[in-house]
């Protein structure tokens, strides 16, 4: 058995929220849109028809999910970690403290889920909160697999809920 109490010990865990460097801005909202091709009116700067009814200009759905990034002038972790042949180069917005016990494990992505609460604004500044949902184990045919699931939580500094996105994490024996 895989999941063990010691395990199971670290759903709710969680990170205190992280502000992204940047508030939304204009011309990060213009390339993200045109790089994700959904020019909308109502990620334009100026107040239109289209935005008006969100209170003003607002970024696309996934905007917040790609805000959190590392501040200019700060040590970049790519070059740091140029020589270490066991870094895969991802960089979680924030870090939660590895599952020690699983530690062994191959990860594989076992997918992404994106719920929708409301737009950001131009001008808002946007936190990420990060925790362990669920931890969970399945037999397959080819042996044991933990699903281990972390929520992230994207609100505003007012404290709005913009987006919750689940991502699930496969580990298994390799």
């Amino acid at each position: 058995m895989l999941v063990t109490d010691e395990v199971r010990a670290y759903i709710g865990v969680a990170t205190e929220a992280e502000f992204a460097c940047d508030a939304v801005e204009a011309g990060a909202v213009r390339r993200f849109a045109q790089g994700i091709m959904d020019e909308d009116p109502a990620y334009q700067a100026q107040e239109n028809e289209a935005n008006r009814r969100f209170g003003g200009p607002v970024a696309p759905p996934l905007f917040a999910n790609h805000m959190v990034r590392r501040p200019l002038g700060t040590p970049d972790p790519i070059q740091q970690n140029a020589g270490n042949p066991d870094f895969d180069g991802i960089m979680p917005a924030a870090s939660l403290p590895p599952i020690k016990p699983l530690a062994h494990l191959a990860t594989l992505n076992g997918g992404s889920e994106f719920e929708f609460f409301r737009y950001a604004r131009h001008g808002e500044r946007v936190s990420v909160r990060l925790s362990y949902a669920d931890i969970t184990e399945k037999q397959t045919s080819k042996g044991p697999m933990v699903l281990v699931v972390r929520l992230y939580e994207f609100r505003t500094e007012a404290g709005d809920l913009l987006m919750r996105s689940r991502m699930t994490s496969i580990r298994r024996p390799a």
